[in-house]
């Protein structure tokens, strides 16, 4: 269990470090399809350690930190992605909101 306070993940924002869009627009999902495994259905299932989101209008990845240890070729792929595309970066959910999110999925039915 990750400490109190802890920063649990980061995203990779669409968005340079100049503050341009990145292309091409469907980037986050290629991203993920990296990480990808096909289910019985063939139909695309994300890694529960890397998914696409939309925050403000922008494509981002969220990256869950225990990628590093559990896959650290596709921690280090992810990084080095956002580094040699001049992408922003920045925290995501510390531990105990992480743990509330979860929650409350248990709980969706839709």
């Amino acid at each position: 269990m990750p400490e109190a306070g802890a920063v649990v993940e980061f995203v990779i924002r669409g968005v340079t470090l100049d503050g341009k869009p990145f292309r091409p627009s469907d980037w986050a999902e290629r991203l993920c399809g990296v990480m990808a495994a096909f289910g019985g259905d063939h139909r695309m299932q994300y890694s529960p350690f890397v998914h696409p989101v939309t925050a403000a209008g922008v494509r981002c990845v969220v990256v869950d930190v225990r990628l590093e240890e559990l896959e650290p070729m596709a921690y280090r792929f992810l990084v080095s992605f956002a580094k040699d595309n001049e992408l922003q970066v920045r925290d995501g959910r510390i531990a105990e909101r992480t743990r509330l999110a979860e929650l409350q999925r248990v709980g969706d039915t839709a």
